[in-house]
């Protein structure tokens, strides 16, 4: 596979699937989003695993997956079924492979201004940006004639593009990432295909990504999932494969990681074990002091305490593409309708790491807290 047919790696892990596996999942209860993923990774290859797609009506699965999105949004308040950053990669992968949607409607949903870009006021600079890959294949289809052209529609998706690309870039940083180290890359892409609406003094893009290089050097995208964040941009290319001539993403195919070897050793007088003060906050605060190993991670912690208490601590998890996530606490249940969740916490600060992922250290104060969005 060349490097202009680069996939998310979550993609390729589903492509590794045979013909019939996928047959049976397209039958399953996929999301929105990783039926997209689905679909990228076998149109992208550009062999005969390409015939799939239409053959087993992947597209039509798609459509009627988007459509139950837009139905729950209607029935509950704005709520799609699953996020944003889902409902932009299927529109995505529709517009790449001229599956039906309406432009009017897009044009529609991916407004600025919509709720579901936002997290607790905060903008999500990967919703925004994978909204901005789709309208903007969107765009081009209009433009190319591939769809039929509504002047309206265009220019309001061109607004919608130029808003969107201005609040990614009020997220940058001073090292360079762009809302956090998991955002970035996406980010990146959608700056590669909007750079006729800023300024190239608004972004300093070799920064950003000397930095997503450090960043994986320390073993940050040790996740398949977050790994498919930046792999197809440190390649110089997007979802879309175009803006091959883009300063920052030309020459990159010899770029080089720094090796990132984890120190074995044992201090002399580290300790094998960790003492965190771990808390349940939903109209009362619920807390206990928990032992794990050093090198344990948050949900280690949720299961000690659970041993030592089912109902004050007891909890349910899912897993995800980006690890294991806790759907309920307590017996109350997270509910994208309500917009409701468990927020993760260390020393009051909310977590960027899930459940799964963050490791946790000595003497911090860890919290599981219902939270509305």
């Amino acid at each position: 596979m060349g490097q202009s047919h680069l996939l998310p790696i979550l993609g390729l892990l589903f492509f590794s699937l045979i013909p019939n596996q996928l047959c049976k999942i397209c039958g399953s209860n996929l999301s929105s989003g990783q039926l997209a993923l689905i679909t990228l990774a076998l149109g992208a290859c550009r062999t005969a695993d390409e015939i799939f797609i239409y053959e087993n009506h992947l597209l039509g699965h798609l459509e009627n997956k988007l459509q139950a999105e837009i139905e729950n949004m209607k029935a509950h308040d704005g709520s799609p079924l699953t996020n944003y950053y889902q409902l932009g990669l299927g529109v995505l992968a529709l517009c790449l492979f001229r599956g039906q949607y309406s432009t009017s409607q897009v044009a529609e949903l991916f407004a600025p201004e919509n709720k579901n870009y936002y997290f607790h006021g905060q903008f999500t600079v990967d919703t925004g940006a994978m909204a901005v890959l789709a309208l903007t294949c969107v765009k081009r289809g209009l433009i190319n004639g591939q769809t039929k052209t509504d002047k309206k529609d265009l220019r309001s998706i061109d607004d919608h593009i130029q808003s969107l690309v201005k609040k990614i870039l009020s997220e940058k940083k001073e090292n360079g990432l762009i809302g956090n180290t998991f955002s970035t890359g996406t980010a990146m892409q959608a700056l590669f295909v909007s750079s006729d609406h800023y300024k190239e003094s608004e972004w300093n893009c070799q920064q950003t990504l000397d930095t997503i290089l450090k960043e994986i050097s320390q073993g940050a995208f040790t996740l398949p999932a977050a790994a498919a964040q930046v792999l197809t941009t440190l390649m110089g290319k997007t979802y879309l494969d175009v803006d091959k001539d883009f300063s920052c993403a030309s020459g990159l195919g010899n770029f080089n990681i720094p090796s990132h070897e984890p120190d074995t050793t044992t201090p002399p007088n580290s300790p094998t074990n960790i003492s965190v003060h771990y808390s349940v906050k939903i109209s009362e605060i619920y807390s206990t002091t928990i032992t794990v190993p050093s090198g344990s991670v948050f949900l280690d912690v949720m299961e000690e305490a659970r041993k030592k208490n089912e109902t004050v601590f007891g909890f349910t998890v899912e897993q995800s593409s980006w690890g294991p996530y806790i759907t309920s606490v307590q017996g109350l249940k997270a509910n994208n309708n309500d917009r409701t969740y468990w927020e993760l916490l260390s020393n009051g600060r909310s977590l960027s790491q899930g459940v799964g992922n963050y490791v946790v250290h000595n003497s911090e104060g860890l919290e599981v807290r219902w939270s509305k969005y």
